[in-house]
């Protein structure tokens, strides 16, 4: 048998020449720099083309890029695959979207998702399209929450969005035609949870869009400017809101209606799918619980058929590397904590919420703490990084991954301080698991998924202009690192040359397996 492998996502760190506040650069990491110094090295691509996005000016992020890792080709993804559906017309033929405009034809649709350009979980062009369409289609009455962004665009920019739409809904509006806000909140505050880690957040959106219950407010301008003078909360961490008129809410979610959550991204989607879409929902109790049509931009899980009604199939990926590994028998391991579990084995398996074998393959689920990243920057690094080490010295394993979240999370939150302490974690554990590939005669892989730490403060114009956190990822190259793997070398290149996409063929190149003839070329020299 040839060596294990051992692959180390490292969650949001790229490598950014720039110094705009660049945690990575500033952390003391030893043990990352003497690996980049002193083995094998290369700087891949993890944005735009190189991971199936629409452009090379587009962000990547964790989803597409265990996507890229884990199937080793390059799918049209997210924003890309659903510009293609709308620009085609599509989507309008799809059976959700006929049946979501036919169920609400005397009553009212609702869109609700992030209001954002971001490009990681939506775009604000797909809800103005759908918003067009739906009134060129007879729709009388529409209805918009908006979740705030601040992650994936600077973290106060909500009102150019607020503004955008209002701007479209004005210019639609008639005697046929009304088009409202009706309710909205910061992204971390409620509505957006992932992999279960606070329903409360799901209930309270819930109630401030099903139900308009909430602090009331004539505008989604005025509630954003007035909680920023309250208590100085950025677009994520806004409080709930609901436009009100003569003291009654505007767009209350009622029997008859349709809803559409126009995210395309599924993390932070499929729980409050399962809120609308699941006829068995006990996580909270529905103090409403209207009967309506709802659909997602995309089915957010396909294996757990989550949501049932959609307007854009997925990408239809094949070949994956769990596929091959267990075609081929060997037994592999993924380890992470709750908010990245679901990206080394979900997304890792190309949207495959199952295993491909219950006997080959084992999934290890660290519970994530409930609190602010930047209090608790080390998350669960060291409880990740005891079982993994536990999993290499075992013997039992050809393959093991892991995802450490730190520079990722952490790193949305704008704490620069907090951020460098979330890399040091990271490169602590690193030592550890150099530690134990060493001991077990182990290969081990160090990259990361997209960068984000490495870019802390927006940039400025002018040198005196005063420093803006930047909550977002980033476009940076990052690193691919391969250690104690005897006489390998990689191919002769550019930084930038090879992407994510690329790691898989390694990854078999280094097993001895032969990879599928659908993935994109090993990095290793031969």
């Amino acid at each position: 048998m040839s060596k294990p492998v051992v692959i180390v996502v490292m969650d949001g760190i790229g490598y950014n020449d720039t110094d705009n506040l660049n945690a990575v650069k500033h952390a003391y990491k030893p043990t990352l720099d003497a690996l980049w110094s002193t083995c094998p090295h290369t700087r891949i691509k993890a944005s735009g083309v190189a991971v199936g996005l629409p452009s090379d000016a587009d962000m990547g992020n964790s989803e597409v890029g265990h996507n890229a890792i884990g199937c080793g080709q390059i799918y049209s993804q997210g924003a890309k695959l659903v510009n293609e559906s709308i620009e085609s017309g599509e989507i309008y033929q799809s059976k959700a979207w006929k049946d979501a405009v036919a169920y609400c034809k005397d009553h009212t649709l609702h869109f609700l998702g992030l209001l954002s350009d971001g490009n990681v979980h939506s775009n604000i062009s797909h809800l103005i399209a759908m918003v067009k369409q739906a009134k060129a289609e007879g729709i009388h009455h529409v209805r918009v929450h908006i979740l705030l962004d601040g992650r994936d665009t600077p973290e106060t920019s909500a009102l150019i969005y607020v503004d955008q739409l209002e701007d479209a809904l004005k210019s639609l509006n008639d005697d046929t035609f009304d088009g409202k806000i009706a309710s909205g909140g910061g992204r971390m505050v409620i509505t957006m949870d992932r992999y279960e880690a606070d329903w409360g957040m799901v209930e309270k959106g819930w109630q401030t869009h099903v139900c308009g219950e909430g602090r009331q407010f004539e505008s989604a301008k005025e509630a954003i400017e007035t909680y920023r003078n309250e208590g100085g909360f950025v677009d994520q961490y806004l409080p709930p809101f609901v436009i009100a008129e003569n003291g009654q809410p505007v767009g209350t979610i009622n029997d008859g209606d349709s809803v559409i959550l126009f995210n395309f991204r599924g993390d932070r989607a499929i729980e409050i799918s399962k809120a609308f879409d699941d006829p068995n929902f006990n996580a909270f109790v529905k103090t409403k619980n209207p009967k309506v049509y709802y659909c997602g931009m995309l089915q957010y899980d396909g294996d757990a058929k989550i949501p049932t009604n959609f307007l854009v199939e997925p990408p239809k990926i094949k070949d994956t590397l769990s596929q091959l590994l267990v075609e081929n028998h060997v037994k592999s391991y993924a380890i992470s904590e709750t908010q990245k579990f679901g990206h080394v084995t979900y997304f890792w398996n190309g949207n495959r919420s199952e295993k491909f074998d219950e006997n080959l393959e084992d999934w290890v689920e660290i519970p994530s703490d409930l609190v602010p990243f930047d209090q608790r920057p080390w998350m669960k690094s060291a409880e990740i990084t005891d079982q993994l080490v536990e999993a290499i010295e075992s013997g039992k394993y050809q393959f093991l991954r892991t995802n450490f979240p730190n520079g990722d999370m952490v790193g949305h939150t704008g704490d620069y301080e907090a951020t460098i302490i979330g890399v040091e974690s990271v490169d602590l554990c690193l030592k550890r698991i150099k530690d134990a590939c060493d001991k077990a005669g182990a290969v081990l892989l160090i990259t990361a998924d997209h960068g984000n730490a490495d870019e802390m403060a927006e940039k400025r114009k002018k040198d005196t202009d005063p420093i803006k956190p930047k909550t977002s990822h980033t476009l940076s190259l990052v690193p691919f690192i391969v250690y104690n793997g005897g006489n390998v070398e990689l191919k002769d290149v550019e930084d930038g040359t090879f992407g994510l996409s690329n790691i898989a063929a390694t990854i078999v190149d280094l097993l001895g397996i032969k990879p599928y003839d659908s993935w994109n070329e090993t990095m290793i020299k031969h």
